[in-house]
């Protein structure tokens, strides 16, 4: 792979379709729209023209021409809207790519080059490929706010303050000796502990972030033949998980994506737990128990015409980390009642369906929130925050020695700034020098 080489592919969904956008990124894209119509078009306008390679018209479309660095990548750019036939499609992909320097991109490789040549930073590069992914509206909004830079303003406004913090303290550190440079202000820890606090506050924001982006994940769970099987088809209006009187018949777990409301909620049928002698069934049991341990939310199902079990609801005692909501749910309601329930629901006549969406939706945080606020979705947004902030805790315990202190604030810098993908040492000096007096 070479940096300068023109590359190209198919930009748009799969053909057949209506329309195939095949976009070219590089120094060869203006010479190849010179070939193909004789000139330049104007940039940033659609132009209806013959698709021409050499002597041969493939087809008649759109193109557009984006001369860089106003451009996707920043570098000179090229599409082609033609129809989506297949064999238009491979006909330019192999014409375009056997010329000298132009060869097929690589995955990611446009969004690569927009970020090398500062169009995006990291986390806007995240923001695209979520809005691609996108399913929901709120994985849309959430992925959209940071294509647009939600996140990266805010960081941009923490890594400024920091740049300001470094500057007082380094200028003690080499400039100590210099009249004009006094003692740090009293204020200097309060303005640390701030920003702890700032960065902390969207940190927290993590949980739910993550639940918009990748899904409120609910375990039904339950003794064998509690109705779980059933209740995930009625949830999801499709006959996804066989039903069958038999105990043990659900032996892995299943899951089923549900919008609701525009909100992501992964529903995940699970073996019935009980004691079991099948070493098949006792893997499934297992599995089941590890799946309610990382959800968001159990739902632990009993029914009326089930036999008290030993297992009456979920027991986490002894297993490590936070424990997860359960809510109990009395299945067959058209049979009878289940004493304790929070709520009750009928697969056969609809009880309760409704109204077990509704209360998925409301513990999902979904209703509670905007998804273009929520700035924190990703893992390596918490690992590179959290970093930021236990190096700023330490900040307070380190005053005395300000080597120790710059050290520290060097590294919530550097920490921000990985998450941008930016390593920025030198403007720290130039924020040093612009802010003091110092002459030299």
């Amino acid at each position: 792979m070479r940096d300068d080489d023109t590359i190209v592919a198919l930009s748009s969904g799969a053909v057949p379709s209506g329309v195939a956008v095949i976009r070219l990124s590089g120094p060869r894209a203006g010479g190849v729209l010179s070939d193909m119509l004789g000139a330049l078009p104007a940039p940033r306008q659609l132009k209806l023209a013959d698709i021409r390679i050499g002597e041969e018209t493939l087809d008649r479309g759109l193109v557009a021409w984006m001369p860089g660095p106003q451009s996707f990548t920043g570098e000179d750019c090229a599409e082609l809207q033609v129809h989506g036939s297949p064999a238009v499609v491979r006909a330019l992909l192999r014409k375009l790519s056997s010329q000298p320097g132009i060869r097929v991109a690589e995955a990611g490789e446009f969004t690569r080059r927009a970020f090398e040549n500062g169009k995006l930073d990291l986390v806007e590069a995240q923001g695209l490929g979520d809005l691609i992914e996108a399913e929901t509206e709120n994985q849309r909004a959430l992925a959209y706010a940071r294509l647009e830079g939600g996140l990266t303003r805010q960081v941009e406004g923490w890594r400024e303050q920091l740049l300001d913090l470094r500057a007082e303290i380094e200028a003690q550190i080499d400039f100590s000796d210099e009249g004009d440079v006094g003692a740090l202000p009293e204020s200097f820890g309060a303005e640390v502990e701030a920003l702890r606090d700032a960065i902390g506050d969207v940190l927290a924001t993590r949980g739910q972030g993550r639940i918009l982006r990748s899904g409120f994940r609910v375990v039904l769970a339950g003794p064998p033949n509690a109705g779980k099987s059933s209740l995930l088809n009625a949830l999801s209006r499709s006959d996804v998980a066989i039903v069958s009187d038999e105990a043990g018949t659900t032996r892995d777990l299943k899951e089923v994506p549900l919008d609701v409301r525009g909100q992501l909620i992964i529903l995940i049928d699970s073996a019935g737990i009980r004691d079991t002698t099948s070493k098949a069934e006792a893997i499934g049991v297992e599995r089941a128990r590890q799946a309610m341990l990382s959800a968001d939310q159990v739902l632990w199902l009993r029914a009326p015409d089930v036999a008290a079990d030993d297992v009456q609801e979920p027991e986490f005692a002894g297993e490590p980390g936070p424990k997860p909501p359960v809510a109990i749910i009395g299945t067959k309601s058209d049979l009878g009642s289940v004493p304790g329930a929070d709520l009750a629901v009928s697969v056969n006549t609809g009880v309760g369906i409704a109204s077990l969406l509704d209360r998925l939706y409301e513990a999902s945080g979904a209703g509670s929130v905007q998804a273009s606020e929520l700035l924190v979705s990703h893992e390596r947004d918490r690992e590179a925050l959290l970093a930021a902030v236990i190096s700023l805790h330490q900040v307070a315990g380190h005053l005395e020695s300000s080597e120790l202190a710059a050290e520290d604030l060097r590294q919530a810098s550097f920490a921000l700034e990985r998450l941008l993908g930016r390593m920025d040492a030198e403007s720290v000096l130039d924020r040093l020098f612009s802010a003091f007096c110092i002459g030299k």
